[in-house]
């Protein structure tokens, strides 16, 4: 057992991480060890990223214990990068956390001044006067790199800060120079955000919490509002939206809706909202109220307006994609399905059930033409799967004289075909057997669909016979 996370008292102490728990116990008997827990320490860093979003969109993880947030754009709104500073420390430092942190022009320059007592804010220009004293540390090496580094007489960043590129390229690898050159800036080093960024946002940060469900409604049709101007701009409509609500006390709560059409109507975006508050019931807990909604929209699509009729009424489309919505807000996305056919003509892949909210992307615009994958008149119910049969025809590739299925023996009175489909080689191979359907009525007046699948001496393998439908 070793040590993985210190408070102060143990760090004055002298303990290490990394130090064994019974040499620890021996340089003080009093230690107090917790078991370490790695999933919730995650979730807690990820409910503090959460928290950080009132800052900026862009904020990425920093395993095991730190956060990146890109402010690029944002610190003019809380008064300047050293007020967004002081801001995020003072209140974390209330909620009970102890926090370092720094803003520089690059991550790596930020990670180093946090973590090894570096200002609070630099700016462009001072990064290798900054690293110079610093430990090699600061530039986020191994530990086994550190320790080779150490061995040559290289321990700070001003050793390496100034000596030829090309002897400690070879002799120590690459990873120290791109190290340095990220914290100077002269190599690029992106941030990647955990959550997707918005399209369009309005967030609306409040004097006293609220908490009540209609007041947290009326804000959220109130952002749904201030984005048309957006959407209009864009020539679209939103299809998913998220609302945050930012508890007092640093706990954010995220409620995703849906609209099946693009739409940027404010009653009709709060609508979706109003469902999924019906849909949560008691898991949420407004506690001591929230201070701040944000609206984001994280998916649009080009939006087209309909004119109204004389009574000012839309057509019906709007109408049902409104019950869409509300329903699939209320009961969950998958509640309500629709086929929609695509561009294959063998039978398990020519239609799929697909949510409808979804499926309005994967139908035909207005007045255009829709021609089915396949020519030939289907069954009205088609199995998932293809049940076999024992079929006896006349002729090797000729229709079924008889067959039974599920222990009941049909006698064939008609037959219709065959219609040949060979398999779709770009998704099953070359290899798949080639299929001949029939449609088949038996003595009692019964409609079938059957297929034998495999040619006789052409094929490899005995043909088999396998039921796939049955008509009305």
């Amino acid at each position: 057992m070793r040590l993985t996370a210190l408070d102060e008292v143990a760090e004055s102490i002298g303990f290490k991480r990394g130090q064994g728990v019974a040499e620890a116990r021996a340089m003080s008997p009093d230690l107090d060890v917790i078991a370490a827990d790695e999933a919730a320490d995650l979730r807690f860093l990820e409910a503090i990223a959460d928290w950080c979003d009132r800052y900026t969109p862009l904020v990425a993880l920093d395993q095991p214990d730190g956060l990146f947030l890109d402010i690029t754009g944002c610190a003019h709104l809380f008064g300047g990068e050293q007020a967004l500073l002081d801001d995020i420390l003072t209140r974390l430092f209330h909620m009970g956390l102890d926090v370092r942190g720094a803003i520089a022009p690059s991550p790596g320059l930020a990670w180093a001044c946090s973590r090894f007592g570096g200002p609070a804010v630099s700016f462009q220009g001072d990064e290798a006067r900054i690293l110079a004293p610093m430990p090699l540390a600061c530039l986020r090496l191994t530990a086994e790199l550190l320790l080779t580094l150490s061995k040559s007489g290289l321990k700070r960043v001003g050793d390496i800060l100034g000596a030829p590129r090309a002897p400690l390229a070879r002799r120590f690898g690459p990873e120290p120079l791109l190290r340095l050159d990220q914290a100077l800036g002269s190599a690029g080093e992106s941030v990647s955000p955990r959550r997707p960024v918005a399209i369009l946002s309005a967030e609306r940060r409040l004097s006293e919490p609220v908490g009540e469900e209609d007041d947290l409604l009326h804000l959220a049709g109130q952002l749904a509002g201030s984005l048309t101007s957006g959407f209009e701009a864009r020539g679209e409509g939103g299809l998913q939206f998220e609302l945050l609500l930012f508890r007092v006390d640093g706990r954010v709560f995220r409620i995703l809706a849906g609209a099946s059409l693009p739409t940027r109507d404010p009653a009709r975006i709060g609508g979706l909202f109003k469902e999924r508050f019906a849909a949560l019931h008691e898991s949420y807990d407004a506690g001591y109220g929230f201070e701040m909604l944000r609206l984001n929209v994280l998916q649009a699509a080009p939006s087209l307006q309909h004119q109204p009729d004389f009574t000012g009424e839309e057509d019906e489309d709007g109408s049902f994609a409104a019950f869409v919505d509300r329903v699939s807000a209320r009961l969950g996305p998958d509640c309500l399905r629709v086929p929609v056919t695509r561009e294959s003509h063998w039978p398990e892949r020519a239609s799929v059930l697909m949510p409808a909210g979804e499926a309005a992307d994967c139908l035909p615009a207005a007045g255009e033409p829709r021609p089915p994958p396949f020519r030939a008149e289907r069954p009205l119910r088609i199995f998932r799967y293809p049940e076999p049969v024992e079929a006896m025809a006349d002729v090797p590739e000729g229709p079924p004289v008889h067959f039974r299925w599920r222990r009941a023996l049909h006698r064939v009175l008609r037959a219709e075909g065959p219609e040949r489909l060979a398999a779709e080689w770009w998704i099953d191979g070359e290899t798949h057997p080639t299929r001949d359907y029939f449609r088949i009525e038996d003595e009692a007046g019964r409609r079938f669909w059957l297929f034998r699948e495999g040619l006789y001496e052409r094929e490899a393998g005995v043909p088999r016979w396998f039921l796939h439908g049955v008509f009305a």
